[in-house]
C-alpha cells in the first residue's frame, strides 16, 4: 500500500510537469529535448557541478558531457563559470531561463505543500517532512547529491 501510495504522488508530480510543458509549448517546438532536461535537472541538483563532476555523476564520457553541456549553455539554460581556485576548471551553473522552466514543475509542488499544511496538523507536516528527510538523506545513498535547494 505505501509502495502504491507513493508511486501514485511521484507519477502525478511528473505526468502534471508533462502537461504544463506540453500546454505551454503547443504552438511553438520545445527548446529542450528529453535527455537534455534531465541534463539540467542534474545540473540543478548537484549544485554548480564541474563537466567533470556531471560526467561522473552521470556515468558519462567527459566529452559525451562537454557536448551536451555545450548544446545547453547555446540555448542559454546554464553558464560555465571559471573556477576561482583551479582556473583550468568551469562550473555550470543554471540561469533564470533555466529556473523559469523548472518552476514549472516547482510551482505545483508548492501548491500541493499549501494544500498539505492546511489539510494536515502542523505536527503531521513536521512528522512528513522529518521522514521525507531520512528518506533522501538515509535511505536513497546511491543519489548522492547536495540537500537540494528549491530555485525561486
Amino acid at each position: 500500500m505505501l509502495e502504491q501510495a507513493f508511486f501514485n504522488v511521484y507519477t502525478k508530480f511528473k505526468l502534471h510537469f508533462y502537461q504544463e510543458i506540453f500546454r505551454r509549448f503547443q504552438d511553438r517546438e520545445a527548446s529542450l529535448t528529453t535527455v537534455e532536461t534531465f541534463c539540467m535537472e542534474t545540473i540543478q541538483a548537484l549544485g554548480t557541478p564541474t563537466v567533470n563532476e556531471f560526467a561522473t555523476f552521470m556515468r558519462i564520457s567527459p566529452p559525451n558531457a562537454a557536448y551536451k553541456v555545450n548544446s545547453l549553455v547555446k540555448k542559454g539554460y546554464i553558464h560555465k563559470v571559471q573556477s576561482r581556485e583551479d582556473k583550468r576548471e568551469y562550473h555550470l551553473e543554471v540561469t533564470k531561463k533555466y529556473i523559469d522552466y523548472y518552476n514549472i514543475s516547482t510551482s505545483y509542488m508548492v501548491e500541493v505543500m499549501g494544500r498539505i499544511t492546511k489539510r494536515f496538523s502542523p505536527e503531521d507536516c513536521a512528522k512528513l517532512e522529518e521522514m521525507l528527510t531520512l528518506v533522501s538523506r538515509e535511505l536513497m545513498p546511491e543519489v548522492a547529491i547536495p540537500d537540494a535547494q528549491m530555485p525561486r
